[in-house]
């Protein structure tokens, strides 16, 4: 069965289809979230190695820690089920959700105090110009 998709890729291929620098790359082969094989000096990434990329970004733009990844990555790699892959990702997720919610707490309480402070500064423009 042909498929138009390509099974390697090389860093520069991957750092501009994901908008991103090699250098970013190669931070996250240091981490241990990407493993490309090597031929001499250079990088042959599968396309495990492109779905794990994907992730990691999604997962930044989501508020997960590389870490947090990681976890996920070595469950996924270790476990014979999801199960527990499946459980921890609940346990992110409803951090994340806690997080946030204590985040737009706060926002919300930032935004009530500046707005009275508007008031005040208006209110005393209005008396200081009569």
């Amino acid at each position: 069965m042909a498929t138009d998709q390509p099974i390697q890729f090389s860093i520069s291929e991957l750092a501009k289809e994901f908008d991103i620098t090699t250098r970013s790359i190669r931070f996250y082969e240091d981490q241990g979230l990407l493993a490309p094989e090597r031929k001499g000096q250079t990088r042959i990434y599968s396309v495990k190695d492109r779905v794990r990329l994907k992730l990691v970004l999604r997962g930044k733009r989501l508020g997960f820690s590389l870490a947090e990844t990681k976890t996920i990555f070595d469950l996924y790699d270790t476990e014979k089920t999801e199960q527990r892959q499946l459980e921890t990702m609940l346990e992110l997720i409803a951090s994340k959700k806690e997080i946030l919610a204590q985040q737009l707490l706060d926002i919300t309480s930032v935004m009530d105090d500046l707005e009275q402070l508007e008031k005040n500064c208006n209110d005393t423009l209005k008396q200081i110009n009569g």
